[in-house]
């Protein structure tokens, strides 16, 4: 591991505070962006991008939608580095003449929509916003994946918008509003006004301020009305933080510090109009044998919990629990016999075990790094040399791409039977994958879905209830890096409840990355000899250093020392905002890179991009061109075209990501830029994602001194409250 001495920077270098005070213009409101760059992007998870945050919310809202603080960092940037003779005029936001609450918030929603900031954080996590995906049933049908809800009838959108310029509120929500509340939206709105809170980005007080506007002295903190619904928006963002449900406690308390004074009796009002629904899981002793319930006395109270959460993310989790007990409990296809097995076990080197325990059990779970995917590979091609209908499945089209490729390397199958790789999103939607059978369930024998960790609890409900009676499935991946992006710890909790065989790969990831990684996967941050360059530390003073220091890599180091050009190599960092954050880090190397206009939303052609397709999904691209259509991408060799009014909320530039939004991708070359402010953003899941992603180099701008080894060493995942667990324990223990 060699270490690049300090560089004298320029007192008119960017992330100097001048930048970042701009920059924070556009982070300052829910969810505090001044926890935008220090928050572990572990848990950012809104639209194109968002950031993490402790605690409540910050009062203030954000003041620029993510295209305008995009275009603004590149402004300062490009005065500060004096690569530009005039400005370009910045972009007129829909609602810019408002002032005071209603500029207010609409910049809080802009900024949601467009993923510049995450909602108002109440717990310890960010989250993804509410994932319009159908509720998990038996045997789903085809659906496109992202299809669009039709929209509100223009007369329903006249009339909410005269509620809301009533109560002081931006007209441009009119069309939300009336699509989040339907036929009637108007009387429900004029009702009950903290309806509002249904429409991402608005916080409560802004609900009360515009309550206040409709209602007079009848709004006050005690109103039923308002209790019931700052209940839901509590819920709605500790689903965003990733939690399924909340602890009683803990949501009554959130309640209190909302001004709710009777959190009992909000929470009792929730329920009863059916909004949350309540759930008593029992509590056993650590290390006590699960009991059944004939073994337990009538009188004998068994410790519990009351958790509170709402509906869809309920039937996910127990949709979830029915369908992998299903696969659990049946025996799976007999597709050759225990001889034939046992000879593709045989030629499988390492993947053995693996194929083994898929011979007899309807869910495998298969743990290990990079080089661990060899194995899933191994199995994939055992089954399919047996008969077996037998796909493989990843979150995004860079796994595809690259396991499609490890496929291919063994070469020794006629090309009919090499196994077919699909993403997730696909599959579900019938774009990719083997399609479905009569009773719409997949038409396959295996699945295999890589990075598994990635898995959420709506998409593996899903995936789970769409697989046929006597199918088998392996869920692979590397638990030591981020959970996913929506909530649930799918993979987390699979492990922990040791249902179903688990097979943990011996393969280690080679030289001195997989040596780094692999002690940091345990809690070691170990300096490791790299004859090649393939770890450097460049340690910086400052923000304004780290950028510079981090230009210079991409740009100029990189390419000339390892012979990676810049578009192989990703910038990672741990959030969107401050001086040091992707949008000053993009602007900068847009500059330097591929300076232009930004003609089309400010984008230009050769941009590098992270294009959103749903909420949760980051998927590195490049602008191809613009025209009526839109702003045409290329999406690892996919063509993609994103209409222009979905530029602002799905797009942002993606030479620097974060490291929820890089994984399940990998790079030649990657640059991980810890600035001085980051260091609470920090935890071992994070570094374990973001040192990951790098196939040939890695090079570490270290500002952070101590607190990147004290991360590794002492800071775990941050934890999420779901009931997948319990739902689980009911089920027989398999042996392995």
């Amino acid at each position: 591991m060699s270490t690049e001495p300090p560089e004298t920077t320029e007192n008119s270098e960017p992330g100097t505070p001048g930048a970042a005070a701009q920059d924070g213009a556009a982070a300052s409101g829910s969810g505090g962006e001044g926890a935008d760059s220090t928050t572990a992007d572990g848990e950012n998870v809104t639209g194109a991008d968002s950031d993490d945050g402790e605690g409540e919310a910050s009062q203030g809202a954000a003041q620029q939608s993510e295209a305008e603080a995009e275009l603004a960092a590149q402004r300062v940037e490009r005065e500060r580095i004096a690569r530009r003779k005039a400005e370009r005029a910045a972009p007129v936001d829909s609602g810019a003449k408002l002032s005071g609450q209603a500029a207010d918030l609409l910049a809080a929603v802009r900024a949601v929509e467009s993923g510049a900031k995450p909602p108002a954080t109440v717990f310890s996590e960010p989250e993804p916003p509410r994932r319009p995906a159908a509720e998990p049933a038996r045997r789903p049908q085809p659906a496109p994946v992202s299809a669009a809800p039709a929209a509100p009838a223009s007369e329903t959108v006249e009339s909410v918008r005269g509620v809301l310029t009533e109560g002081g509120a931006p007209e441009a929500l009119a069309a939300q509003v009336a699509a989040a509340l339907g036929e009637g939206a108007a009387d429900q709105l004029r009702a009950d006004p903290w309806q509002l809170l249904r429409i991402a980005g608005v916080r409560p007080e802004q609900a009360d301020g515009f309550a206040r506007a409709l209602l007079g002295a009848e709004a006050g903190p005690d109103d039923e009305r308002r209790g019931r619904a700052v209940t839901v928006w509590l819920l709605e963002q500790a689903a965003l933080a990733g939690h399924t449900a909340l602890e009683l406690p803990t949501l009554t308390a959130a309640l209190g510090r909302r001004g709710v004074p009777d959190a009992d009796t909000a929470v009792q009002n929730t329920l009863a109009e059916g909004e949350a629904l309540a759930f008593q899981d029992a509590l056993d002793e650590p290390g006590a044998p699960a009991r059944r319930d004939e073994e337990a006395e009538e009188d004998e109270e068994r410790p519990v919990r009351v958790l509170v959460g709402l509906e869809r993310y309920a039937l996910a989790e127990e949709s979830l629990a029915d369908g992998l007990g299903r696969l659990i409990n049946s025996a799976p296809k007999q597709d050759g016999s225990a001889e034939e097995w046992e000879r593709e076990a045989g030629g499988a080197g390492s993947a053995a075990d693996l194929v083994r325990a898929v011979a007899g059990h309807g869910l495998v779970l298969h743990t290990g790094g990079e080089a661990s995917r060899a194995e899933p590979a191994a199995l994939l091609r055992a089954a399919r040399a047996l008969g077996l209908r037998a796909w493989a499945a990843t979150p995004g089209p860079q796994g595809k791409e690259r396991f499609s490729a490890l496929l291919s390397e063994a070469g020794s199958e006629a090309a009919g039977s090499v196994p077919g790789v699909a993403t997730v999103a696909g599959l579900l939607s019938g774009a990719e994958g083997p399609g479905r059978d009569a009773d719409g369930a997949f038409d396959l024998d295996l699945l295999v879905l890589l990075d598994a960790p990635q898995l959420d609890v709506e998409t593996a409900a899903l995936l789970t209830e769409s697989l046929p009676d006597g199918a088998r499935l392996v869920l692979a991946g590397d638990p030591g890096v981020l959970w996913s992006a929506g909530p649930g710890r799918v993979f987390a909790d699979l492990l922990a409840a040791r249902i179903c065989p688990q097979i943990a790969s011996r393969r280690p990831d080679p030289g001195p990355l997989g040596e780094l990684v692999s002690g940091v996967g345990i809690g070691e941050l170990n300096q490791v000899e790299a004859p090649g360059k393939e770890v450097v530390i460049v340690p910086v003073r400052d923000a304004g250093e780290a950028v510079h220091r981090t230009v210079q890599l991409v740009a100029d180091s990189v390419p000339r020392a390892i012979g990676v050009p810049a578009e192989q190599t990703q910038v990672i960092t741990p959030g969107h905002g401050g001086a040091a954050g992707t949008r000053a880090l993009n602007a900068a190397l847009k500059e330097r890179l591929n300076p232009g206009p930004g003609r089309f939303g400010g984008f230009d052609p050769g941009d590098r991009v992270a294009y959103s397709p749903a909420p949760g999904r980051t998927v590195p691209g490049q602008v191809v061109k613009a025209d009526a259509e839109g702003l045409h991408l290329s999406c690892a060799g996919e063509a993609v075209v994103v209409p222009k009014e979905r530029v602002e909320q799905s797009l942002r530039h993606g030479w620097a990501l974060t490291a929820h939004q890089a994984a399940g991708a990998r790079w030649p070359a990657v640059v991980v830029v810890l600035p001085g402010d980051a260091a609470q953003a920090l935890s071992r899941p994070w570094v374990y994602t973001a040192f990951s992603r790098a196939d040939r180099h890695l090079s570490v701008v270290h500002g952070v001194e101590q607190s990147l080894a004290r991360a590794v060493a002492e800071v775990p995942a941050k934890p999420r409250t779901t009931r997948l667990p319990a739902l689980l324990a009911p089920q027989p223990t398999a042996a392995g």
